[in-house]
C-alpha cells in the first residue's frame, strides 16, 4: 500500500509495536495486519508514534548541542539524535536544513 498512513494504520501499528514489540521489522506488517513494507512501518514507528518522542520547537541547549555535535560529527544525525532524548534523527536533520 502506497500513500499516507491512515488513522487505523497508525492505531494497528501503535498497538502491535506495545503488546508484542517491534522484533522483525519484515515480518510485523502481516503479524499487524498492515498492508506496509516492514521499512514504512519501521520508519512510522520511530519518526511519528513513538510515545518517547518529544515535539516542538528545539529548546537553545538542544540547539547548541546540535550544532556542537555537528562540528565534531559533521552530517551523522543518528549519533546527534543519541545525545538528546525524545528527537529523531530525522527531525534533527530537517532542522539543521
Amino acid at each position: 500500500r502506497k500513500g499516507g498512513w491512515t488513522t487505523q494504520e497508525d492505531q494497528n501499528l501503535t498497538a502491535y509495536v506495545l503488546q508484542h514489540g517491534h522484533g522483525n521489522w519484515r515480518a510485523l506488517p502481516k503479524q499487524a495486519g498492515l498492508l506496509r513494507c516492514g521499512k514504512s512501518c519501521r520508519l512510522r514507528w520511530i519518526n511519528y508514534l513513538r510515545p518517547d518522542i518529544k515535539r516542538g520547537n528545539f529548546s537553545r541547549e538542544e540547539e547548541d548541542t546540535i550544532i556542537e555535535l555537528h562540528e565534531k560529527l559533521g552530517n551523522k544525525w543518528s549519533a546527534i539524535a543519541a545525545s538528546l532524548p525524545g528527537r529523531t534523527d530525522n527531525e534533527i536533520k530537517n532542522y539543521w536544513h
